[in-house]
């Protein structure tokens, strides 16, 4: 009886890995920090997905609450005027979290009152290949060959430090791991 039931464990524990996401799939928080939310400038947005690749099988979150903001998808023509002539789904529950699942261009927006106007918008471009988070780094690196070498005592190794998506990611399969090894 008790390797039966080891036996049933150890193919759940299998089958939950294969029910995950692939590890090459991004998970793009909007807006990273600041959410989905009213924005303190119109281009805030459109900032935000500049560098970012989205990839089909990727996977958009939009971190709001109900009742504060909505996600509205629509088409280009109505993203630029804030228009709903042509909705395509509406979401109301946050967070929303979205899987692309093909290529092409997507346009979201909030229809809470002046929302959308005032630059809680974001359109994105999903491509065939994997998605991105764009470079770690806000600032552009400079190759030390390039300026003169900075004192001794003052030179530090850069370390990458993952992104959210990653992180998360890693997260996932670690407590799968975790939650098998307890149930044994």
């Amino acid at each position: 009886m008790a390797k039966m039931h080891l036996s049933l464990l150890v193919l759940a524990a299998i089958g939950c890995c294969f029910l995950m996401d692939p590890a090459t799939a991004m998970i793009h928080i909007v807006g990273g920090a600041h959410g989905w939310r009213l924005p303190h400038n119109k281009t805030f947005f459109e900032q935000w997905a500049k560098p970012r690749t989205f990839g089909v099988g990727d996977k958009i979150v939009f971190p709001y609450r109900p009742g504060s903001n909505n996600v509205v998808v629509v088409n280009k023509e109505d993203f630029e005027v804030c228009g709903q002539k042509v909705v395509i789904n509406m979401y109301y529950n946050g967070p929303t979290i979205l899987k692309l699942t093909q290529t092409g261009d997507f346009y979201y927006y909030c229809g809470i009152g002046k929302h959308c106007e005032a630059g809680q918008k974001l359109h994105i471009k999903v491509v065939n290949g994997k998605g991105s988070a764009g470079s770690p780094f806000p600032f552009k690196l400079v190759n030390k060959d390039a300026v003169a070498p900075a004192p001794a005592e003052s030179t530090h190794d850069v370390t990458l430090i993952p992104s959210t998506a990653s992180v998360i990611q890693n997260f996932s399969m670690v407590f799968s791991l975790l939650a098998f090894l307890i149930l044994l």
